[in-house]
């Protein structure tokens, strides 16, 4: 009998304390290049590299292979990625602005805190392209990128007007249908995002389907009954009542002069928010003009080096001096900076 409750003990606390593993390959050449694992909260995010997702970080071995474990992830199915960023540190500012970056790879999926999860290579030592996990919705995306694959291949058959409206038509149809087939309303998202993004072409398709398709309000009960706590359901209801009342707008046959208020007063907070904004950024250019003025010609130069976060050696390589005498510069920059360090040079030119 003490046997008995000691396993039911243990069966239970295994399933309270869950642990998860994602593990897989990358490139070997880029075994040098960190793994991150983010948690996609916002599915307007779900592609690029933001640091506000990022919830752990590794590095693969020399064979590429990398591995991430834990118990912190929800209880319940979340979209996470995993993605290798390839950018050189000084320039990750750049190339990652607005979440975008061409020199990092990524994979979506679907987990939770007990799933295993392993990315081997594919044919060709592809990466990224075969999931294998315990969840059956893990693979969710990777099918959803096929598809939407056999989609960009039908509108390149013929670059035509109309082979791209007659595609338009098909493809919209056919990526909903695919997406309410998986079950996993999380990944319809995928899709909905997809169709609904006010930069595609297809967002003209997904206007009038709002009109009278009853999809969007099946998926909104779908999402509410299955994940009434994820932060997907919120954004997802309140994006469709936004999208509505802008339909119903744009229908109305007359605004109202309150409507044409709002306008005006919408414009001129643009209009001073674009004035305070530029003022803003002249005075701080006029105090970054003062402050490099307190230089020599060969301390800005220095100093272009230090912002840019090159070390001594580097800045000494580049233009040509030796360590001592960029520390010499760089020990003169300070003084007339009044500042302490690299950190505190950096602060007064990088906002």
């Amino acid at each position: 009998m003490r046997l008995k409750f000691l396993l039911i003990f243990l069966a239970f606390y295994g399933l309270c304390h869950g642990q998860y593993s994602f593990s897989g390959y990358i490139n070997p050449d880029e075994w040098q290049n960190p793994v991150y694992l983010s948690v996609v909260e916002d599915y307007r995010k779900m592609s690029g590299v933001y640091s506000e997702q990022i919830i752990a970080k590794t590095s693969a071995d020399e064979t590429g292979h990398f591995e991430f474990k834990g118990d912190m992830l929800d209880v319940e199915n979340r979209i996470y990625r995993i993605h290798i960023d390839n950018c050189i540190a000084s320039l990750q500012g750049a190339n990652h602005f607005n979440g975008h970056c061409n020199d990092s790879e990524e994979l979506l999926f679907i987990a939770k805190n007990t799933d295993t999860l392993k990315l081997p290579f594919s044919f060709g030592n592809q990466v990224f392209c075969r999931v294998e996990s315990n969840n059956p919705k893990a693979n969710a995306f990777v099918k959803i990128d096929s598809l939407k694959n056999d989609m960009r291949f039908a509108y390149g058959e013929f670059r035509s007007e109309a082979n791209r409206k007659l595609n338009n038509k098909k493809w919209f149809k056919t990526l909903q249908y695919f997406g309410e087939a998986l079950n996993e309303p999380i990944a319809e998202l995928y899709i909905y995002s997809y169709l609904s993004e006010r930069s595609s072409d297809l967002h003209n398709y997904y206007v009038e389907d709002l009109k009278h398709n009853s999809y969007y309000t099946n998926l909104q009960t779908r999402l509410e009954t299955t994940y009434p706590n994820a932060p997907y359901t919120k954004q997802y209801t309140n994006e469709l009542k936004a999208d509505r009342y802008m339909l119903a707008a744009s229908t109305a046959q007359t605004k109202s002069k309150w409507s044409a208020l709002l306008y005006a007063i919408l414009a001129i907070s643009v209009i001073l928010n674009l004035f305070f904004l530029y003022r803003f950024w002249k005075q701080n250019q006029s105090k970054i003009e003062d402050l490099k003025a307190k230089l020599s010609k060969q301390e800005q130069v220095v100093l272009d080096h230090i912002l840019q976060d090159k070390t001594n050696k580097d800045i000494a390589e580049s233009l040509f001096l030796s360590v001592s005498t960029v520390k010499s510069h760089t020990n003169n920059i300070y003084k007339k900076l009044n500042v302490q360090s690299r950190d505190d040079a950096k602060s007064l030119f990088i906002k």
